[in-house]
């Protein structure tokens, strides 16, 4: 969310910024709206110092025109709102600004690749991709999942769901006991203002699986990931400095409809309406957003280098940025059966952009008001995590060798099949 005093005291910059992030926006309407609602409200503040002056005499003379007055005040109050929701519903549609490194292009070709990590396996034979590998081990349905709730859902079975498991349970461990965040088990069930939140409403709601409650008046969603509800912990909140920095993790199941991804990998487990993963959340001082950044993006980094995954860092260009985000790093793991790097991680400071739609504020060194810095990441999707092991750790025996910080977790298991 941006505040319309900085827009009006630059439009120039702001016009630039929204140009790069491939966001067509009348700055021009927007400034003359801002214009009228100013003059509104120095309008109505003049009948309301009239209407006193009246008041205090007693005259009365002057009842009449207190009582037009009045009528004028409510008209104008109406008209105002009128505007003040039209100046809203631009603001909150507008993306974040990226901050000046990041570079500026319309997609994903844009995107510059920071570096390689891990030697990339050359099989002896044609590996084949999870979905087969699942099949052929009888771990993985994709066809009961289809009967009972259509497509992009699967079950896993048995020791591949211990194994979905492991994986969960071994990034936790990892995130709190070695890089200090705190376990949260949160609801996964969120109303409509925490999704505005965070940035998935408006513009993204076609993307949501909504809940019909009957006793709700306001709109429930199934959370697309759990940094919608850790972020929003902080909502309508004032944060002692001295709390700062706080960095939450949870394990959580995320649902989405996958809208614009119609004929996008159907086959397999890559893009699923229900998918598992473990996400990082740091609330901070603005100030120190791209440190912590960089720090988030490692601790995401350690979890690929234990499982010994070749994976790549990406920094994000302005068209290819999630809405909420002023930077991006995206961590891409290789799959041997696609023969490229798919994303597992994407971490991204938000700046103050969530924490003006949240009203998450701190007091500053000055002991002023101030908003927080929110930063969010994968720590990883374990779905794409469980699809790397798979495919980079298979056999030509079609086996699959776990990796060695994962057996402790599979009670001593070291293959599976």
């Amino acid at each position: 969310m941006h505040n319309i005093k900085s827009i009006r005291k630059d439009p120039d910059y702001y016009l630039r910024k929204f140009t790069n992030r491939n966001t067509d926006i009348n700055l021009k309407n927007l400034l003359n709206l801002d214009k009228k609602n100013r003059e509104l409200i120095q309008s109505k503040e003049k009948l309301e110092q009239e209407k006193k002056m009246i008041s205090r005499k007693q005259d009365e003379s002057q009842f009449s025109r207190s009582k037009e007055i009045s009528k004028e005040i409510a008209q104008l109050e109406k008209f105002q709102m009128k505007i003040e929701n039209e100046i809203e519903a631009t603001l909150s549609s507008l993306p974040n600004i990226a901050l000046d490194d990041v570079p500026i292009g319309k997609d994903e070709t844009y995107n510059k690749e920071l570096k390689k990590v891990g030697e990339i396996t050359e099989f002896k034979f044609k590996p084949l991709s999870h979905y087969d590998i699942g099949k052929k081990l009888d771990l993985m349905d994709f066809d009961i999942a289809r009967k009972t709730s259509g497509a992009r859902f699967v079950f896993l079975k048995d020791k591949l769901a211990l194994l979905e498991r492991a994986i969960s349970n071994f990034m936790l461990d990892c995130h709190t006991k070695e890089f200090g965040y705190q376990e949260i088990s949160p609801p996964l069930i969120v109303n409509e203002d925490v999704m505005y939140g965070t940035g998935q409403l408006p513009k993204f709601e076609s993307d949501q699986f909504e809940i019909k409650l009957d006793d709700e008046k306001s709109k429930k969603f199934l959370i697309p990931t759990a940094e919608v509800i850790l972020t929003n912990i902080v909502r309508e909140s004032f944060i002692d400095k001295n709390k700062l920095p706080l960095r939450l993790v949870a394990s959580t199941a995320c649902f989405r409809k996958e809208a614009g991804s119609y004929g996008k990998d159907t086959k397999g487990m890559m893009r699923q309406h229900q998918f598992y993963k473990v996400e990082l959340v740091s609330i901070v001082e603005p100030k120190k957003c791209s440190e912590e950044l960089e720090r988030m993006t490692n601790c995401a980094q350690n979890i690929l280098n234990k499982l010994k995954l070749p994976y790549r860092q990406i920094l994000l260009s302005t068209g290819d940025m999630g809405f909420s985000a002023e930077k991006t790093y995206d961590l891409e793991v290789w799959i041997p059966s696609e023969n490229k790097f798919r994303e597992i991680s994407s971490c991204s400071s938000c700046g103050q952009f969530q924490a003006r739609r949240m009203m998450a504020r701190f007091k500053n060194e000055k002991n002023g008001t101030d908003f927080l810095g929110t930063l969010n990441g994968s720590g990883l999707a374990v779905g794409r995590t469980l699809i790397a092991i798979m495919e980079n750790y298979q056999q030509k025996d079609r086996t699959i060798v776990i990796p060695e910080v994962l057996r402790s977790y599979m009670h001593g298991e070291e293959r599976l099949g």
